[in-house]
């Protein structure tokens, strides 16, 4: 018995390490990432980046809400209860905390972002986008804007553009707010896969400041 409660406590330890420095679950609430990610999916989610490695355009980030961003339908309901909580807090259940949002890094610190040009398209940095990812039917988006990205922040975008309140209403999201880039899609079985950053949809964007007048 005594053995037993050891490596259960070891497992905890090294859930929260991993946790607290690598990687971390998360719930998907709502319909703003869709058909990228479904409600109910599951998502792993590495801290490392923001960290070691760079942000980049195009990845999937799960961020600390800045503030008034979360729509009362997004926020889960159920309390966890305290077996459940203890689980998400070392990190074996995924957080379905209500205080996080996932959305995808269209600009970079410095970025030049602009809804439309004469094709419908987003440009940054000069360049417009093709973007595979936007769910069928949408367009990259009814709202138009131009923005240029302030230091230290990112400007992001739901993939279910008809149905995402994100930087287009809400503003820019703090990189110190962002968590991590997701990684992979775990749960349901039949929706694992790998979440890939889309290389072509941003490979010929310029660096910040170096945008086509």
């Amino acid at each position: 018995m005594r053995e037993a409660v050891i490596v259960v406590g070891i497992a905890l330890v090294l859930s929260l390490l991993v946790k607290t420095f690598l990687v971390q679950a998360f719930y998907i609430p709502s319909v703003s990432m869709e058909n990228t990610l479904l409600v109910g999916d599951r998502v792993i989610v590495s801290k490392l980046t923001p960290g070691p490695f760079s942000l980049k355009r195009g990845e999937v980030v799960v961020f600390t809400d800045p503030g008034d961003w979360l729509e009362q339908n997004e926020v889960p309901v159920p309390d966890p209860g305290p077996l459940r909580q203890v689980l998400i807090f070392v990190g074996l259940l995924p957080n379905d905390s209500g205080n996080h949002l996932i959305k995808r890094i269209i600009g970079l610190p410095g970025d030049h972002v602009v809804c439309c040009d004469d094709h419908g398209r987003l440009t940054v940095n000069g360049v417009p986008l093709e973007e595979p990812y936007v769910h069928p039917g949408d367009r990259p988006s009814e709202k138009p804007f131009d923005v240029r990205v302030p230091a230290g922040q990112l400007w992001v975008m739901g993939d279910h553009r008809s149905a995402s309140e994100d930087s287009r209403f809400k503003g820019f999201v703090p990189i110190d707010l962002v968590t991590g880039r997701a990684m992979a899609v775990v749960w349901p079985f039949s929706r694992v896969d790998w979440l890939g950053v889309p290389q072509s949809t941003f490979a010929r964007v310029p660096a910040a400041g170096a945008s086509t007048p």
